[in-house]
């Protein structure tokens, strides 16, 4: 009796810690897009059917998703975008800029921004970062709230189609920051994409933004405000990069809210310790490059597809050449 109660607990305890493993806790497929704003941008009526619009052509061809998942405990919420066609697809973890409402993941980012990625043939997955869109937690720009990006990683394993064993990143402005911050803390990202992030925190040009965002979620920001800081800027810590994984860097020379001086620093610091990399400054181009963007799209879909689809090698750093 006494050894079947052990083997009754032991395979209790099995299956309690293999349903704990799940991290993917719900998927739902957004399939109402017409009930949206963003409807009106991406389809037209033609003879009386209504028909995407030319350059939207793709919506047919991919799922979107609004997904939960769980991070440290915490519901956080998010998007999951990839083709319809059944198959084995690398991924592109895609992390948003802003905070809180600002810039958070919607309807919209799905059919356009992660849409564009997957109509290439990728399964794209984002989070709206811990306590928004209704997650749980708060979010602290880039403190415990990067794990929510990080646990990505293990949402993917969960999904059919998912090539996890090609992973891309892919982040804009504070999306950035939380890219430059969790290739130092998995070695599991194959390529990365960066646009207009701030890599040093520490000089701060836009006194609204410690007032209104870095003392407001930073946690001990007050008492610790270099400390926090630097932990959160890349040039500080560029020594800890992997050498292994290609970054390419955008930023266009007449954005206000990051200035391109970041992306410049940062790269020397890249120099420095033979990280592997790439750095476009765009022309007067703005905080989204926007006068480029067909450019910055091209930009991005070859990098992923050198680097994940192809395996391209990686660069030779070594000094060396006739």
């Amino acid at each position: 009796m006494k050894n079947l109660l052990i083997v009754l607990t032991a395979i209790l305890c099995f299956s309690q810690c293999d349903a704990q493993s799940d991290v993917l806790i719900r998927i739902k497929v957004i399939d109402d897009i017409e009930n949206y704003p963003i409807y009106s941008r991406l389809a037209e009526t033609v003879d009386g059917n209504s028909t995407w619009k030319e350059g939207y052509e793709y919506m047919d061809d991919i799922e979107m998703n609004s997904i939960s998942y769980m991070s440290d405990g915490l519901k956080v919420n998010g998007l999951m975008v990839k083709p319809k066609k059944p198959g084995n697809y690398p991924c592109i973890i895609y992390n948003r800029g802003g905070n809180r409402d600002f810039g958070q993941l919607i309807v919209a980012t799905a059919a356009i921004r992660l849409g564009k990625l997957a109509k290439e043939g990728y399964v794209v997955i984002a989070s709206n970062y811990r306590g928004n869109g209704g997650g749980e937690g708060q979010e602290q720009f880039g403190g415990e709230d990067v794990n929510d990006v990080l646990n990505l990683i293990d949402v993917l394993k969960e999904v059919e189609s998912a090539n996890i064993e090609k992973i891309g990143m892919y982040g804009w402005s504070r999306g950035g920051m939380m890219t430059y911050l969790a290739l130092t803390k998995t070695d599991q990202i194959d390529a990365a994409v960066v646009g207009g992030a701030r890599s040093d925190l520490t000089i701060i040009d836009r006194p609204n933004m410690e007032t209104n965002v870095y003392a407001e979620l930073i946690p001990n920001y007050e008492e610790n405000k270099e400390a926090e800081l630097k932990k959160r800027s890349a040039v500080y810590w560029a020594d800890q990069f992997p050498k292994n994984v290609p970054i390419l860097m955008l930023h266009g020379n007449s954005d206000w809210r990051v200035k391109s001086t970041n992306s410049l620093n940062l790269a020397l610091e890249f120099e420095k310790h033979r990280v592997p990399y790439r750095l476009k400054i765009f022309e007067g181009g703005d905080h989204g490059i926007s006068e480029h963007r067909d450019e910055v799209d091209t930009e991005v879909i070859n990098w992923f597809r050198r680097f994940l689809k192809e395996g391209e090698a990686m660069p030779n750093m070594e000094m060396h050449g006739r």
